[in-house]
């Protein structure tokens, strides 16, 4: 598998040979959503929570008499067919959303995902990607040159200059191979991979 090196100014110059283990995977639809649905599951905190009819602050009075008035009975205000009761089954903090996936089918999913945004044409690879300094602008400027206003780059070495630079740009997000998630990959518009990020990638799938 070959994919295109852009240089500066996001042109294509040349093509590199990219692991087909990674590059040049069939797309597995099932499995990527499974994979996707996974990480946000397993991303939620579970702290919501619901009451019940005995955690109502309700008056514990019977609303009117049992018979004689020509409505239905009730016994407290409390009651979860009432508005403003408690709920009959309500959501605790302690619920477990996590979705289990083997690692086999996780690395599967991650190299399928990474194959169909090169076949879609929006993964390129760059020689490196950094910047002078610390400045948003500059690294702004930079991806305005090349074309890009929603771009995920995945860049072998994460120093502090482009971590303060792209920390504040709205559709950036840099971050190290490891760091990687299927929700990025599918989020972003565009795809930047480093020549040593493609490595670790490598290792790390296969």
């Amino acid at each position: 598998m070959q994919i295109e090196l852009l240089n500066d100014q996001g042109r294509p110059t040349t093509k590199v040979d990219a692991p087909d283990t990674v590059f040049a995977r069939d797309y597995n639809e099932a499995l990527v959503h499974q994979v996707v649905v996974a990480f946000l599951a397993n991303a939620r905190q579970g702290t919501r929570a619901q009451k019940d009819r005995t955690m109502v602050k309700h008056s514990t009075k019977k609303p009117w008499r049992q018979k004689g008035t020509g409505r239905a009975r009730a016994g407290m205000s409390s009651s979860p067919i009432w508005r403003g009761g408690g709920r009959i089954f309500p959501s605790s903090p302690d619920e477990n959303f996590t979705h289990k996936v083997n690692k086999k089918m996780y690395r599967a999913g991650m190299a399928a995902i990474f194959s169909q945004l090169v076949r879609e044409g929006r993964l390129a690879v760059v020689d490196s990607f950094k910047v002078d300094s610390p400045k948003t602008k500059v690294l702004a400027a930079k991806f305005k040159a090349m074309g890009l206003d929603s771009v995920l780059v995945i860049a072998d070495q994460m120093d502090e200059n482009l971590f303060l630079a792209s920390r504040n740009l709205v559709n950036v997000l840099v971050i190290e191979p490891r760091y990687a998630d299927p929700l990025s990959l599918v989020h972003y518009k565009r795809v930047l991979v480093t020549r040593g990020a493609m490595e670790q990638l490598k290792e790390m799938l296969t």
